[in-house]
């Protein structure tokens, strides 16, 4: 307890501050106010340059620190592999088109919103993500094309480029010069049919036939073009681009006695020339392509010696960058793509074809099988030698042998006719993995029979079937070298109703097998050129939508397997271990790489000779 004593001193003292505070009140209040005041003055400036101005900015930083780290991961996905090779990074325009050429249409996930009352933040950065929402692709034109329903010719214009006529129409003025050994001229007529073949053992049509010549493809085909009915002068609207240029005519004129300079010469100036086409800048010549009659290895020379074969038109940079379509493609290179031989048979209308066809049902055919070739006695791993024995030791095997002057072995109605007479046609390997009997056998009804996948599996995947058992037989060349296969053995153990169900399949594939007159156009019939072309524009288009999707087409690739994507099941990524590895893989140093079943890098000129001495031989006779 407290003292009362106490409790009454301490009354005492507070008791006079009573009367002060009560005489004083009026100022005290106000004091009291002011410091209230400048209290809450100076709170409110903390806060506002805390919340405001500090947050606002840092705020800002974060945004514009985020922005660009966004807009730069986008374009990191632009550098894409299509098809068979990569694809170079997308090459911008050098004017901005007046209104956006393409907005992507995907969702895009965008930083913090900025605060409502910092000016600053809606200038700069906006634009940031604009640029990442609205990636501009020059092509986008073109694509749009298909969505336009009562257009015909959505999704399939080609703008042919009006090349200087060196390329091209003054090779057919000089044709004389266009092959040392034969006079070309003639096969240049008709628009490259050749002279018309008359029909007097009845062994073809009447209409549609001509001596055709077997590399004339650049003329015919860019003919044909000039009957496409999808043809544009705006290239923004163009599904592809064709350079009409005659490859295959060019370096025919030079590839015996020529330097490598002069074989080039052509090559380069094109390449140059296109370059500078501002066509060229939107895909750098990926929606490019062009055609060369003759076979890949004449293009493709491995080094500057002046006795190594043909030119560097397909080992050029911009040349690798655009799709070249020969009669025959290489196994391990990404920029050429195969396409048929030309046979005699050229249609101009549907009826045409649908005559042939039929008649090629109801023929009787005696023979099992039947081989027209010659011998390759300088190449000891060649099996003609064991398949022309073969056929002489059967009963049932017709051979056409084409190396002792036989004359009837080069006119088209004696092969046509032995064709139309067999069952079965063997087709080994030529001068090169291809013959163009192989064409003219299918053209006869004419089951044909591969030792090698590059004879046709490999080559011609647009115009031919991937399940090659619906329309082929396949006896490996090894089980031929070493006699451990009777062919006619083999070919009497397939059931006849199996025969009859082949023989139809390949009746089917003629009219994607032939090369329609290029003055005129089949009307429902697709045709070897058809063909040819909307395989050009689906490769095209398929890059393209890659490009603005930010992907590739395959994973891994790898251009030395570039012949086992077009095999590759639907769906299916990556090109992994293949059946037929052994027949592609390439010799290690000092090993022959000769045209043999296990491939060769030596095929690339040693082919290519062959089959002009072959030609020399053939015109010869």
């Amino acid at each position: 307890m407290i003292p009362r004593v106490a409790m009454r001193r301490r009354s005492a003292e507070v008791a006079p501050t009573e009367p002060m505070e009560k005489g004083n009140g009026k100022n005290q209040t106000n004091r009291i106010c002011v410091l209230v005041a400048l209290s809450l003055f100076f709170w409110a400036l903390l806060l506002y340059f805390h919340f405001v101005v500090l947050g606002g900015s840092s705020s800002i930083d974060k945004q514009i620190q985020l922005q660009p780290s966004y807009a730069q991961s986008q374009p990191s996905s632009v550098s894409l592999r299509v098809d068979k090779f990569p694809i170079e990074p997308h090459a911008a325009p050098s004017k901005p088109p007046k209104e956006p050429l393409v907005t992507i249409d995907k969702p895009v996930v965008l930083p913090p919103a900025p605060v409502a009352n910092s000016v600053s933040t809606f200038t700069k950065p906006p634009r940031i993500v604009e640029s990442v929402q609205k990636q501009e692709f020059s092509f986008i034109r073109a694509l749009k094309t298909v969505d336009n329903k009562s257009d015909p010719c959505g999704g399939k214009y080609i703008y042919v480029h009006d090349l200087p006529s060196k390329f091209n129409e003054d090779m057919l003025r000089d044709c004389k010069k266009l092959s040392l050994w034969t006079n070309m001229c003639k096969f240049t007529t008709n628009a490259g049919l050749g002279p018309p073949l008359e029909n007097v053992e009845g062994v073809f049509s009447d209409e549609g036939w001509y001596a055709t010549n077997q590399f004339a493809v650049d003329v015919i085909f860019s003919n044909r073009m000039k009957q496409y009915k999808c043809l544009t002068n705006d290239s923004s609207l163009a599904a592809a681009i064709f350079v009409p240029f005659y490859a295959g005519f060019d370096i025919a004129r030079y590839l015996w006695g020529y330097n490598i300079s002069r074989r080039d010469a052509a090559s380069l100036e094109l390449v140059d020339w296109l370059m500078k086409r501002p066509e060229w800048e939107i895909m750098r010549g990926k929606d490019h392509f062009l055609v060369a009659g003759r076979i890949t290895w004449d293009f493709r020379r491995l080094s500057e010696e002046e006795t190594d074969w043909g030119n560097k038109l397909l080992f050029l940079p911009a040349a690798k960058n655009m799709s070249m379509l020969v009669v025959e493609s290489s196994p391990w290179n990404a920029n050429d793509f195969g396409i048929p031989y030309p046979t005699y048979f050229h249609p101009a209308k549907d009826a045409e074809v649908f005559e042939w066809q039929d008649r090629m049902r109801n023929l009787e055919r005696k023979w099992l099988f039947s081989f027209a070739g010659a011998p390759r006695p300088d190449n000891p791993k060649s099996i003609r030698g064991q398949i022309i024995d073969q056929c002489r030791n059967s009963n049932v095997g017709k051979l056409l042998e084409c190396d002792f002057g036989e004359s009837k072995c080069h006119a088209p109605s004696s092969i046509m006719q032995m064709f139309q007479s067999s069952l079965f046609c063997l087709q080994p390997q030529g001068d090169s993995y291809t013959r163009r009997s192989a064409f003219d056998s299918m053209l006869a009804g004419c089951i044909p029979v591969f030792f090698h996948p590059g004879s046709a599996y490999t080559q011609y995947t647009w115009h031919l079937p991937k399940n090659y058992t619906t329309y082929s037989v396949f006896i490996p060349e090894d089980d031929v070298r070493k006699r451990n296969i009777s062919i006619e053995e083999r070919l009497l153990q397939i059931p006849a109703e199996q025969v009859k169900i082949m023989r139809e399949n390949v009746i089917n594939l003629i009219p994607r097998l032939i090369y329609a007159d290029p003055r005129s156009e089949l009307e429902t019939q697709k045709d070897a050129f058809d063909v040819s072309v909307q395989a050009v524009i689906d490769k095209v288009t398929r890059l393209r939508k890659n490009m603005i999707e930010g992907r590739t087409e395959y994973d891994y690739f790898v251009e030395e397997n570039s012949w086992k994507y077009a095999l590759l099941e639907e769906g299916q990524r990556e090109a992994g271990g293949h059946v037929w590895d052994p027949f592609f893989s390439k010799p290690k140093p000092g090993e022959d790489g000769s045209n043999d079943g296990n491939g060769g890098t030596a095929i690339s000129a040693d082919a290519a000779k062959n089959s002009w001495k072959s030609e020399q031989r053939d015109k010869t006779q």
